[in-house]
């Protein structure tokens, strides 16, 4: 029996994660977590009846002790609570599936009480990586990516020597405006931004994804993940979402990973590694599907990529800033405070002003987050 503690249930990794926990009855989950939707956490402590439930909020909490009141689930909140299920005693897996930098501290807490993480998350490593993986390297645990292009790299490598990479490429489908110019993206709605052609994600990463951002955060990302330099990792827009990420070797072979875009299967990759399981679902067809594209991001219009290749370059507190700006520009683009374009503005200005600190601590690295979100707060 594998027993796994979520980070954010509620959302669209963690409800996928369920979902492969549904089809194989040697899952166990003993920790699930959520912000504020109490009553989908209750439906899934009904579920699986895990040991530990998380609510953000001490007012949702109590909600939700009050609706399980029959139940042997013990409810906490706040990041005492989280650190509390990121440790849990019996637990081998930390899946990190909840959004923004909130994960940072549950996952260095579960990497020290020896916990592997299946990592989807990409705070953590966008703006830690610099103490995540040595402190994964310390307590060796295994951080194993959920992110399907992480993923696809990861299986692309398995018995492969590191050494001997030359250069990662990371496929993007390009998002909803894929072929447009900046002129066209000036009046865009959010229904507009929020229509991905392919995968079916959360709010936020649909947004980031139509900006270009998402791909920005996986090679900072990646560049962890994977000892690589920023120089040896490559964007590529794949617009069928069927090549998930690839592999260049020294003598100029390259490795990659093909599916459907299911996100159960990177979900379920990371939680059995390195056994594969069966899993349901649609199959490539390759008769039917006829030809594959690529094409250069267009570096001009979306400026999420070339932004984030920046702070990266940057490095020190710069990522953070990057990162914090961009979570507050999308949470103002979902409640309609400011428009598709206004994103890279935030993110550029909020870039431009910032005196990086290098190689910040953990606390700079949340101080250098509220510095940013006060500032766009006085601006926006």
């Amino acid at each position: 029996m594998k027993k796994i503690a979520i980070l954010g249930s509620t959302g669209s990794i963690g409800t996928q994660t369920l979902d492969v926990a549904r089809a194989n009855a040697d899952l166990q989950i003993l920790g699930i977590s959520a912000g504020q939707n109490v009553k989908k956490l209750e439906e899934q402590v009904r579920e699986f009846a895990p040991k530990l439930a998380v609510m953000w909020s001490e007012e949702a909490a109590r909600d939700l002790a009050v609706r399980i009141a029959d139940t042997d689930t013990k409810v906490v909140s706040g990041m005492d609570g989280l650190l509390e299920l990121a440790s849990m005693e019996e637990t081998q897996i930390l899946v990190t599936a909840i959004v923004g930098m909130i994960g940072i501290r549950p996952t260095m807490e579960a990497i020290r009480a020896g916990k592997d993480i299946a990592l989807a998350n990409k705070e953590t490593l966008v703006t830690a990586g610099h103490l995540i993986m040595p402190l994964a390297r310390e307590h060796k645990v295994q951080i194993l990516p959920v992110d399907s292009e992480h993923s696809a790299i990861f299986q692309a490598l398995n018995g492969e020597n590191k050494k001997e990479i030359k250069k990662l490429l990371i496929t993007a489908s390009g998002g909803p405006f894929r072929g447009k110019k900046k002129e066209e993206l000036k009046n865009v709605t959010l229904e507009d931004t929020l229509k991905h052609p392919n995968w079916v994600m959360g709010r936020k990463i649909t947004v980031d994804s139509a900006t270009l951002v998402n791909k920005g955060l996986e090679v900072m990302e990646a560049k962890w993940l994977f000892g690589m330099e920023l120089e040896q990792i490559q964007v590529v827009v794949q617009p069928q979402s069927v090549i998930h990420s690839m592999v260049e070797f020294k003598d100029g072979a390259v490795m990659a990973q093909l599916g459907t875009p299911d996100m159960r299967l990177p979900i379920q990759y990371a939680l059995y590694y390195p056994e594969r399981r069966y899993l349901d679902g649609e199959r490539l067809d390759f008769a039917k599907l006829g030809s594959l594209t690529f094409e250069e991001p267009d570096m001009e219009t979306f400026l999420g990529l070339p932004m984030a290749l920046e702070a990266s370059r940057t490095g020190g507190s710069m990522p953070t800033v990057f990162n914090a700006a961009n979570e507050m520009a999308v949470a103002k683009f979902l409640r309609r405070e400011i428009g598709f374009l206004d994103i890279y503005d935030v993110i550029g200005q909020s870039m431009d002003r910032h005196e990086t600190r290098k190689h910040p601590n953990l606390d700079e690295i949340l101080a250098a987050e509220q510095e940013t979100y006060q500032w766009i707060e006085s601006r926006w």
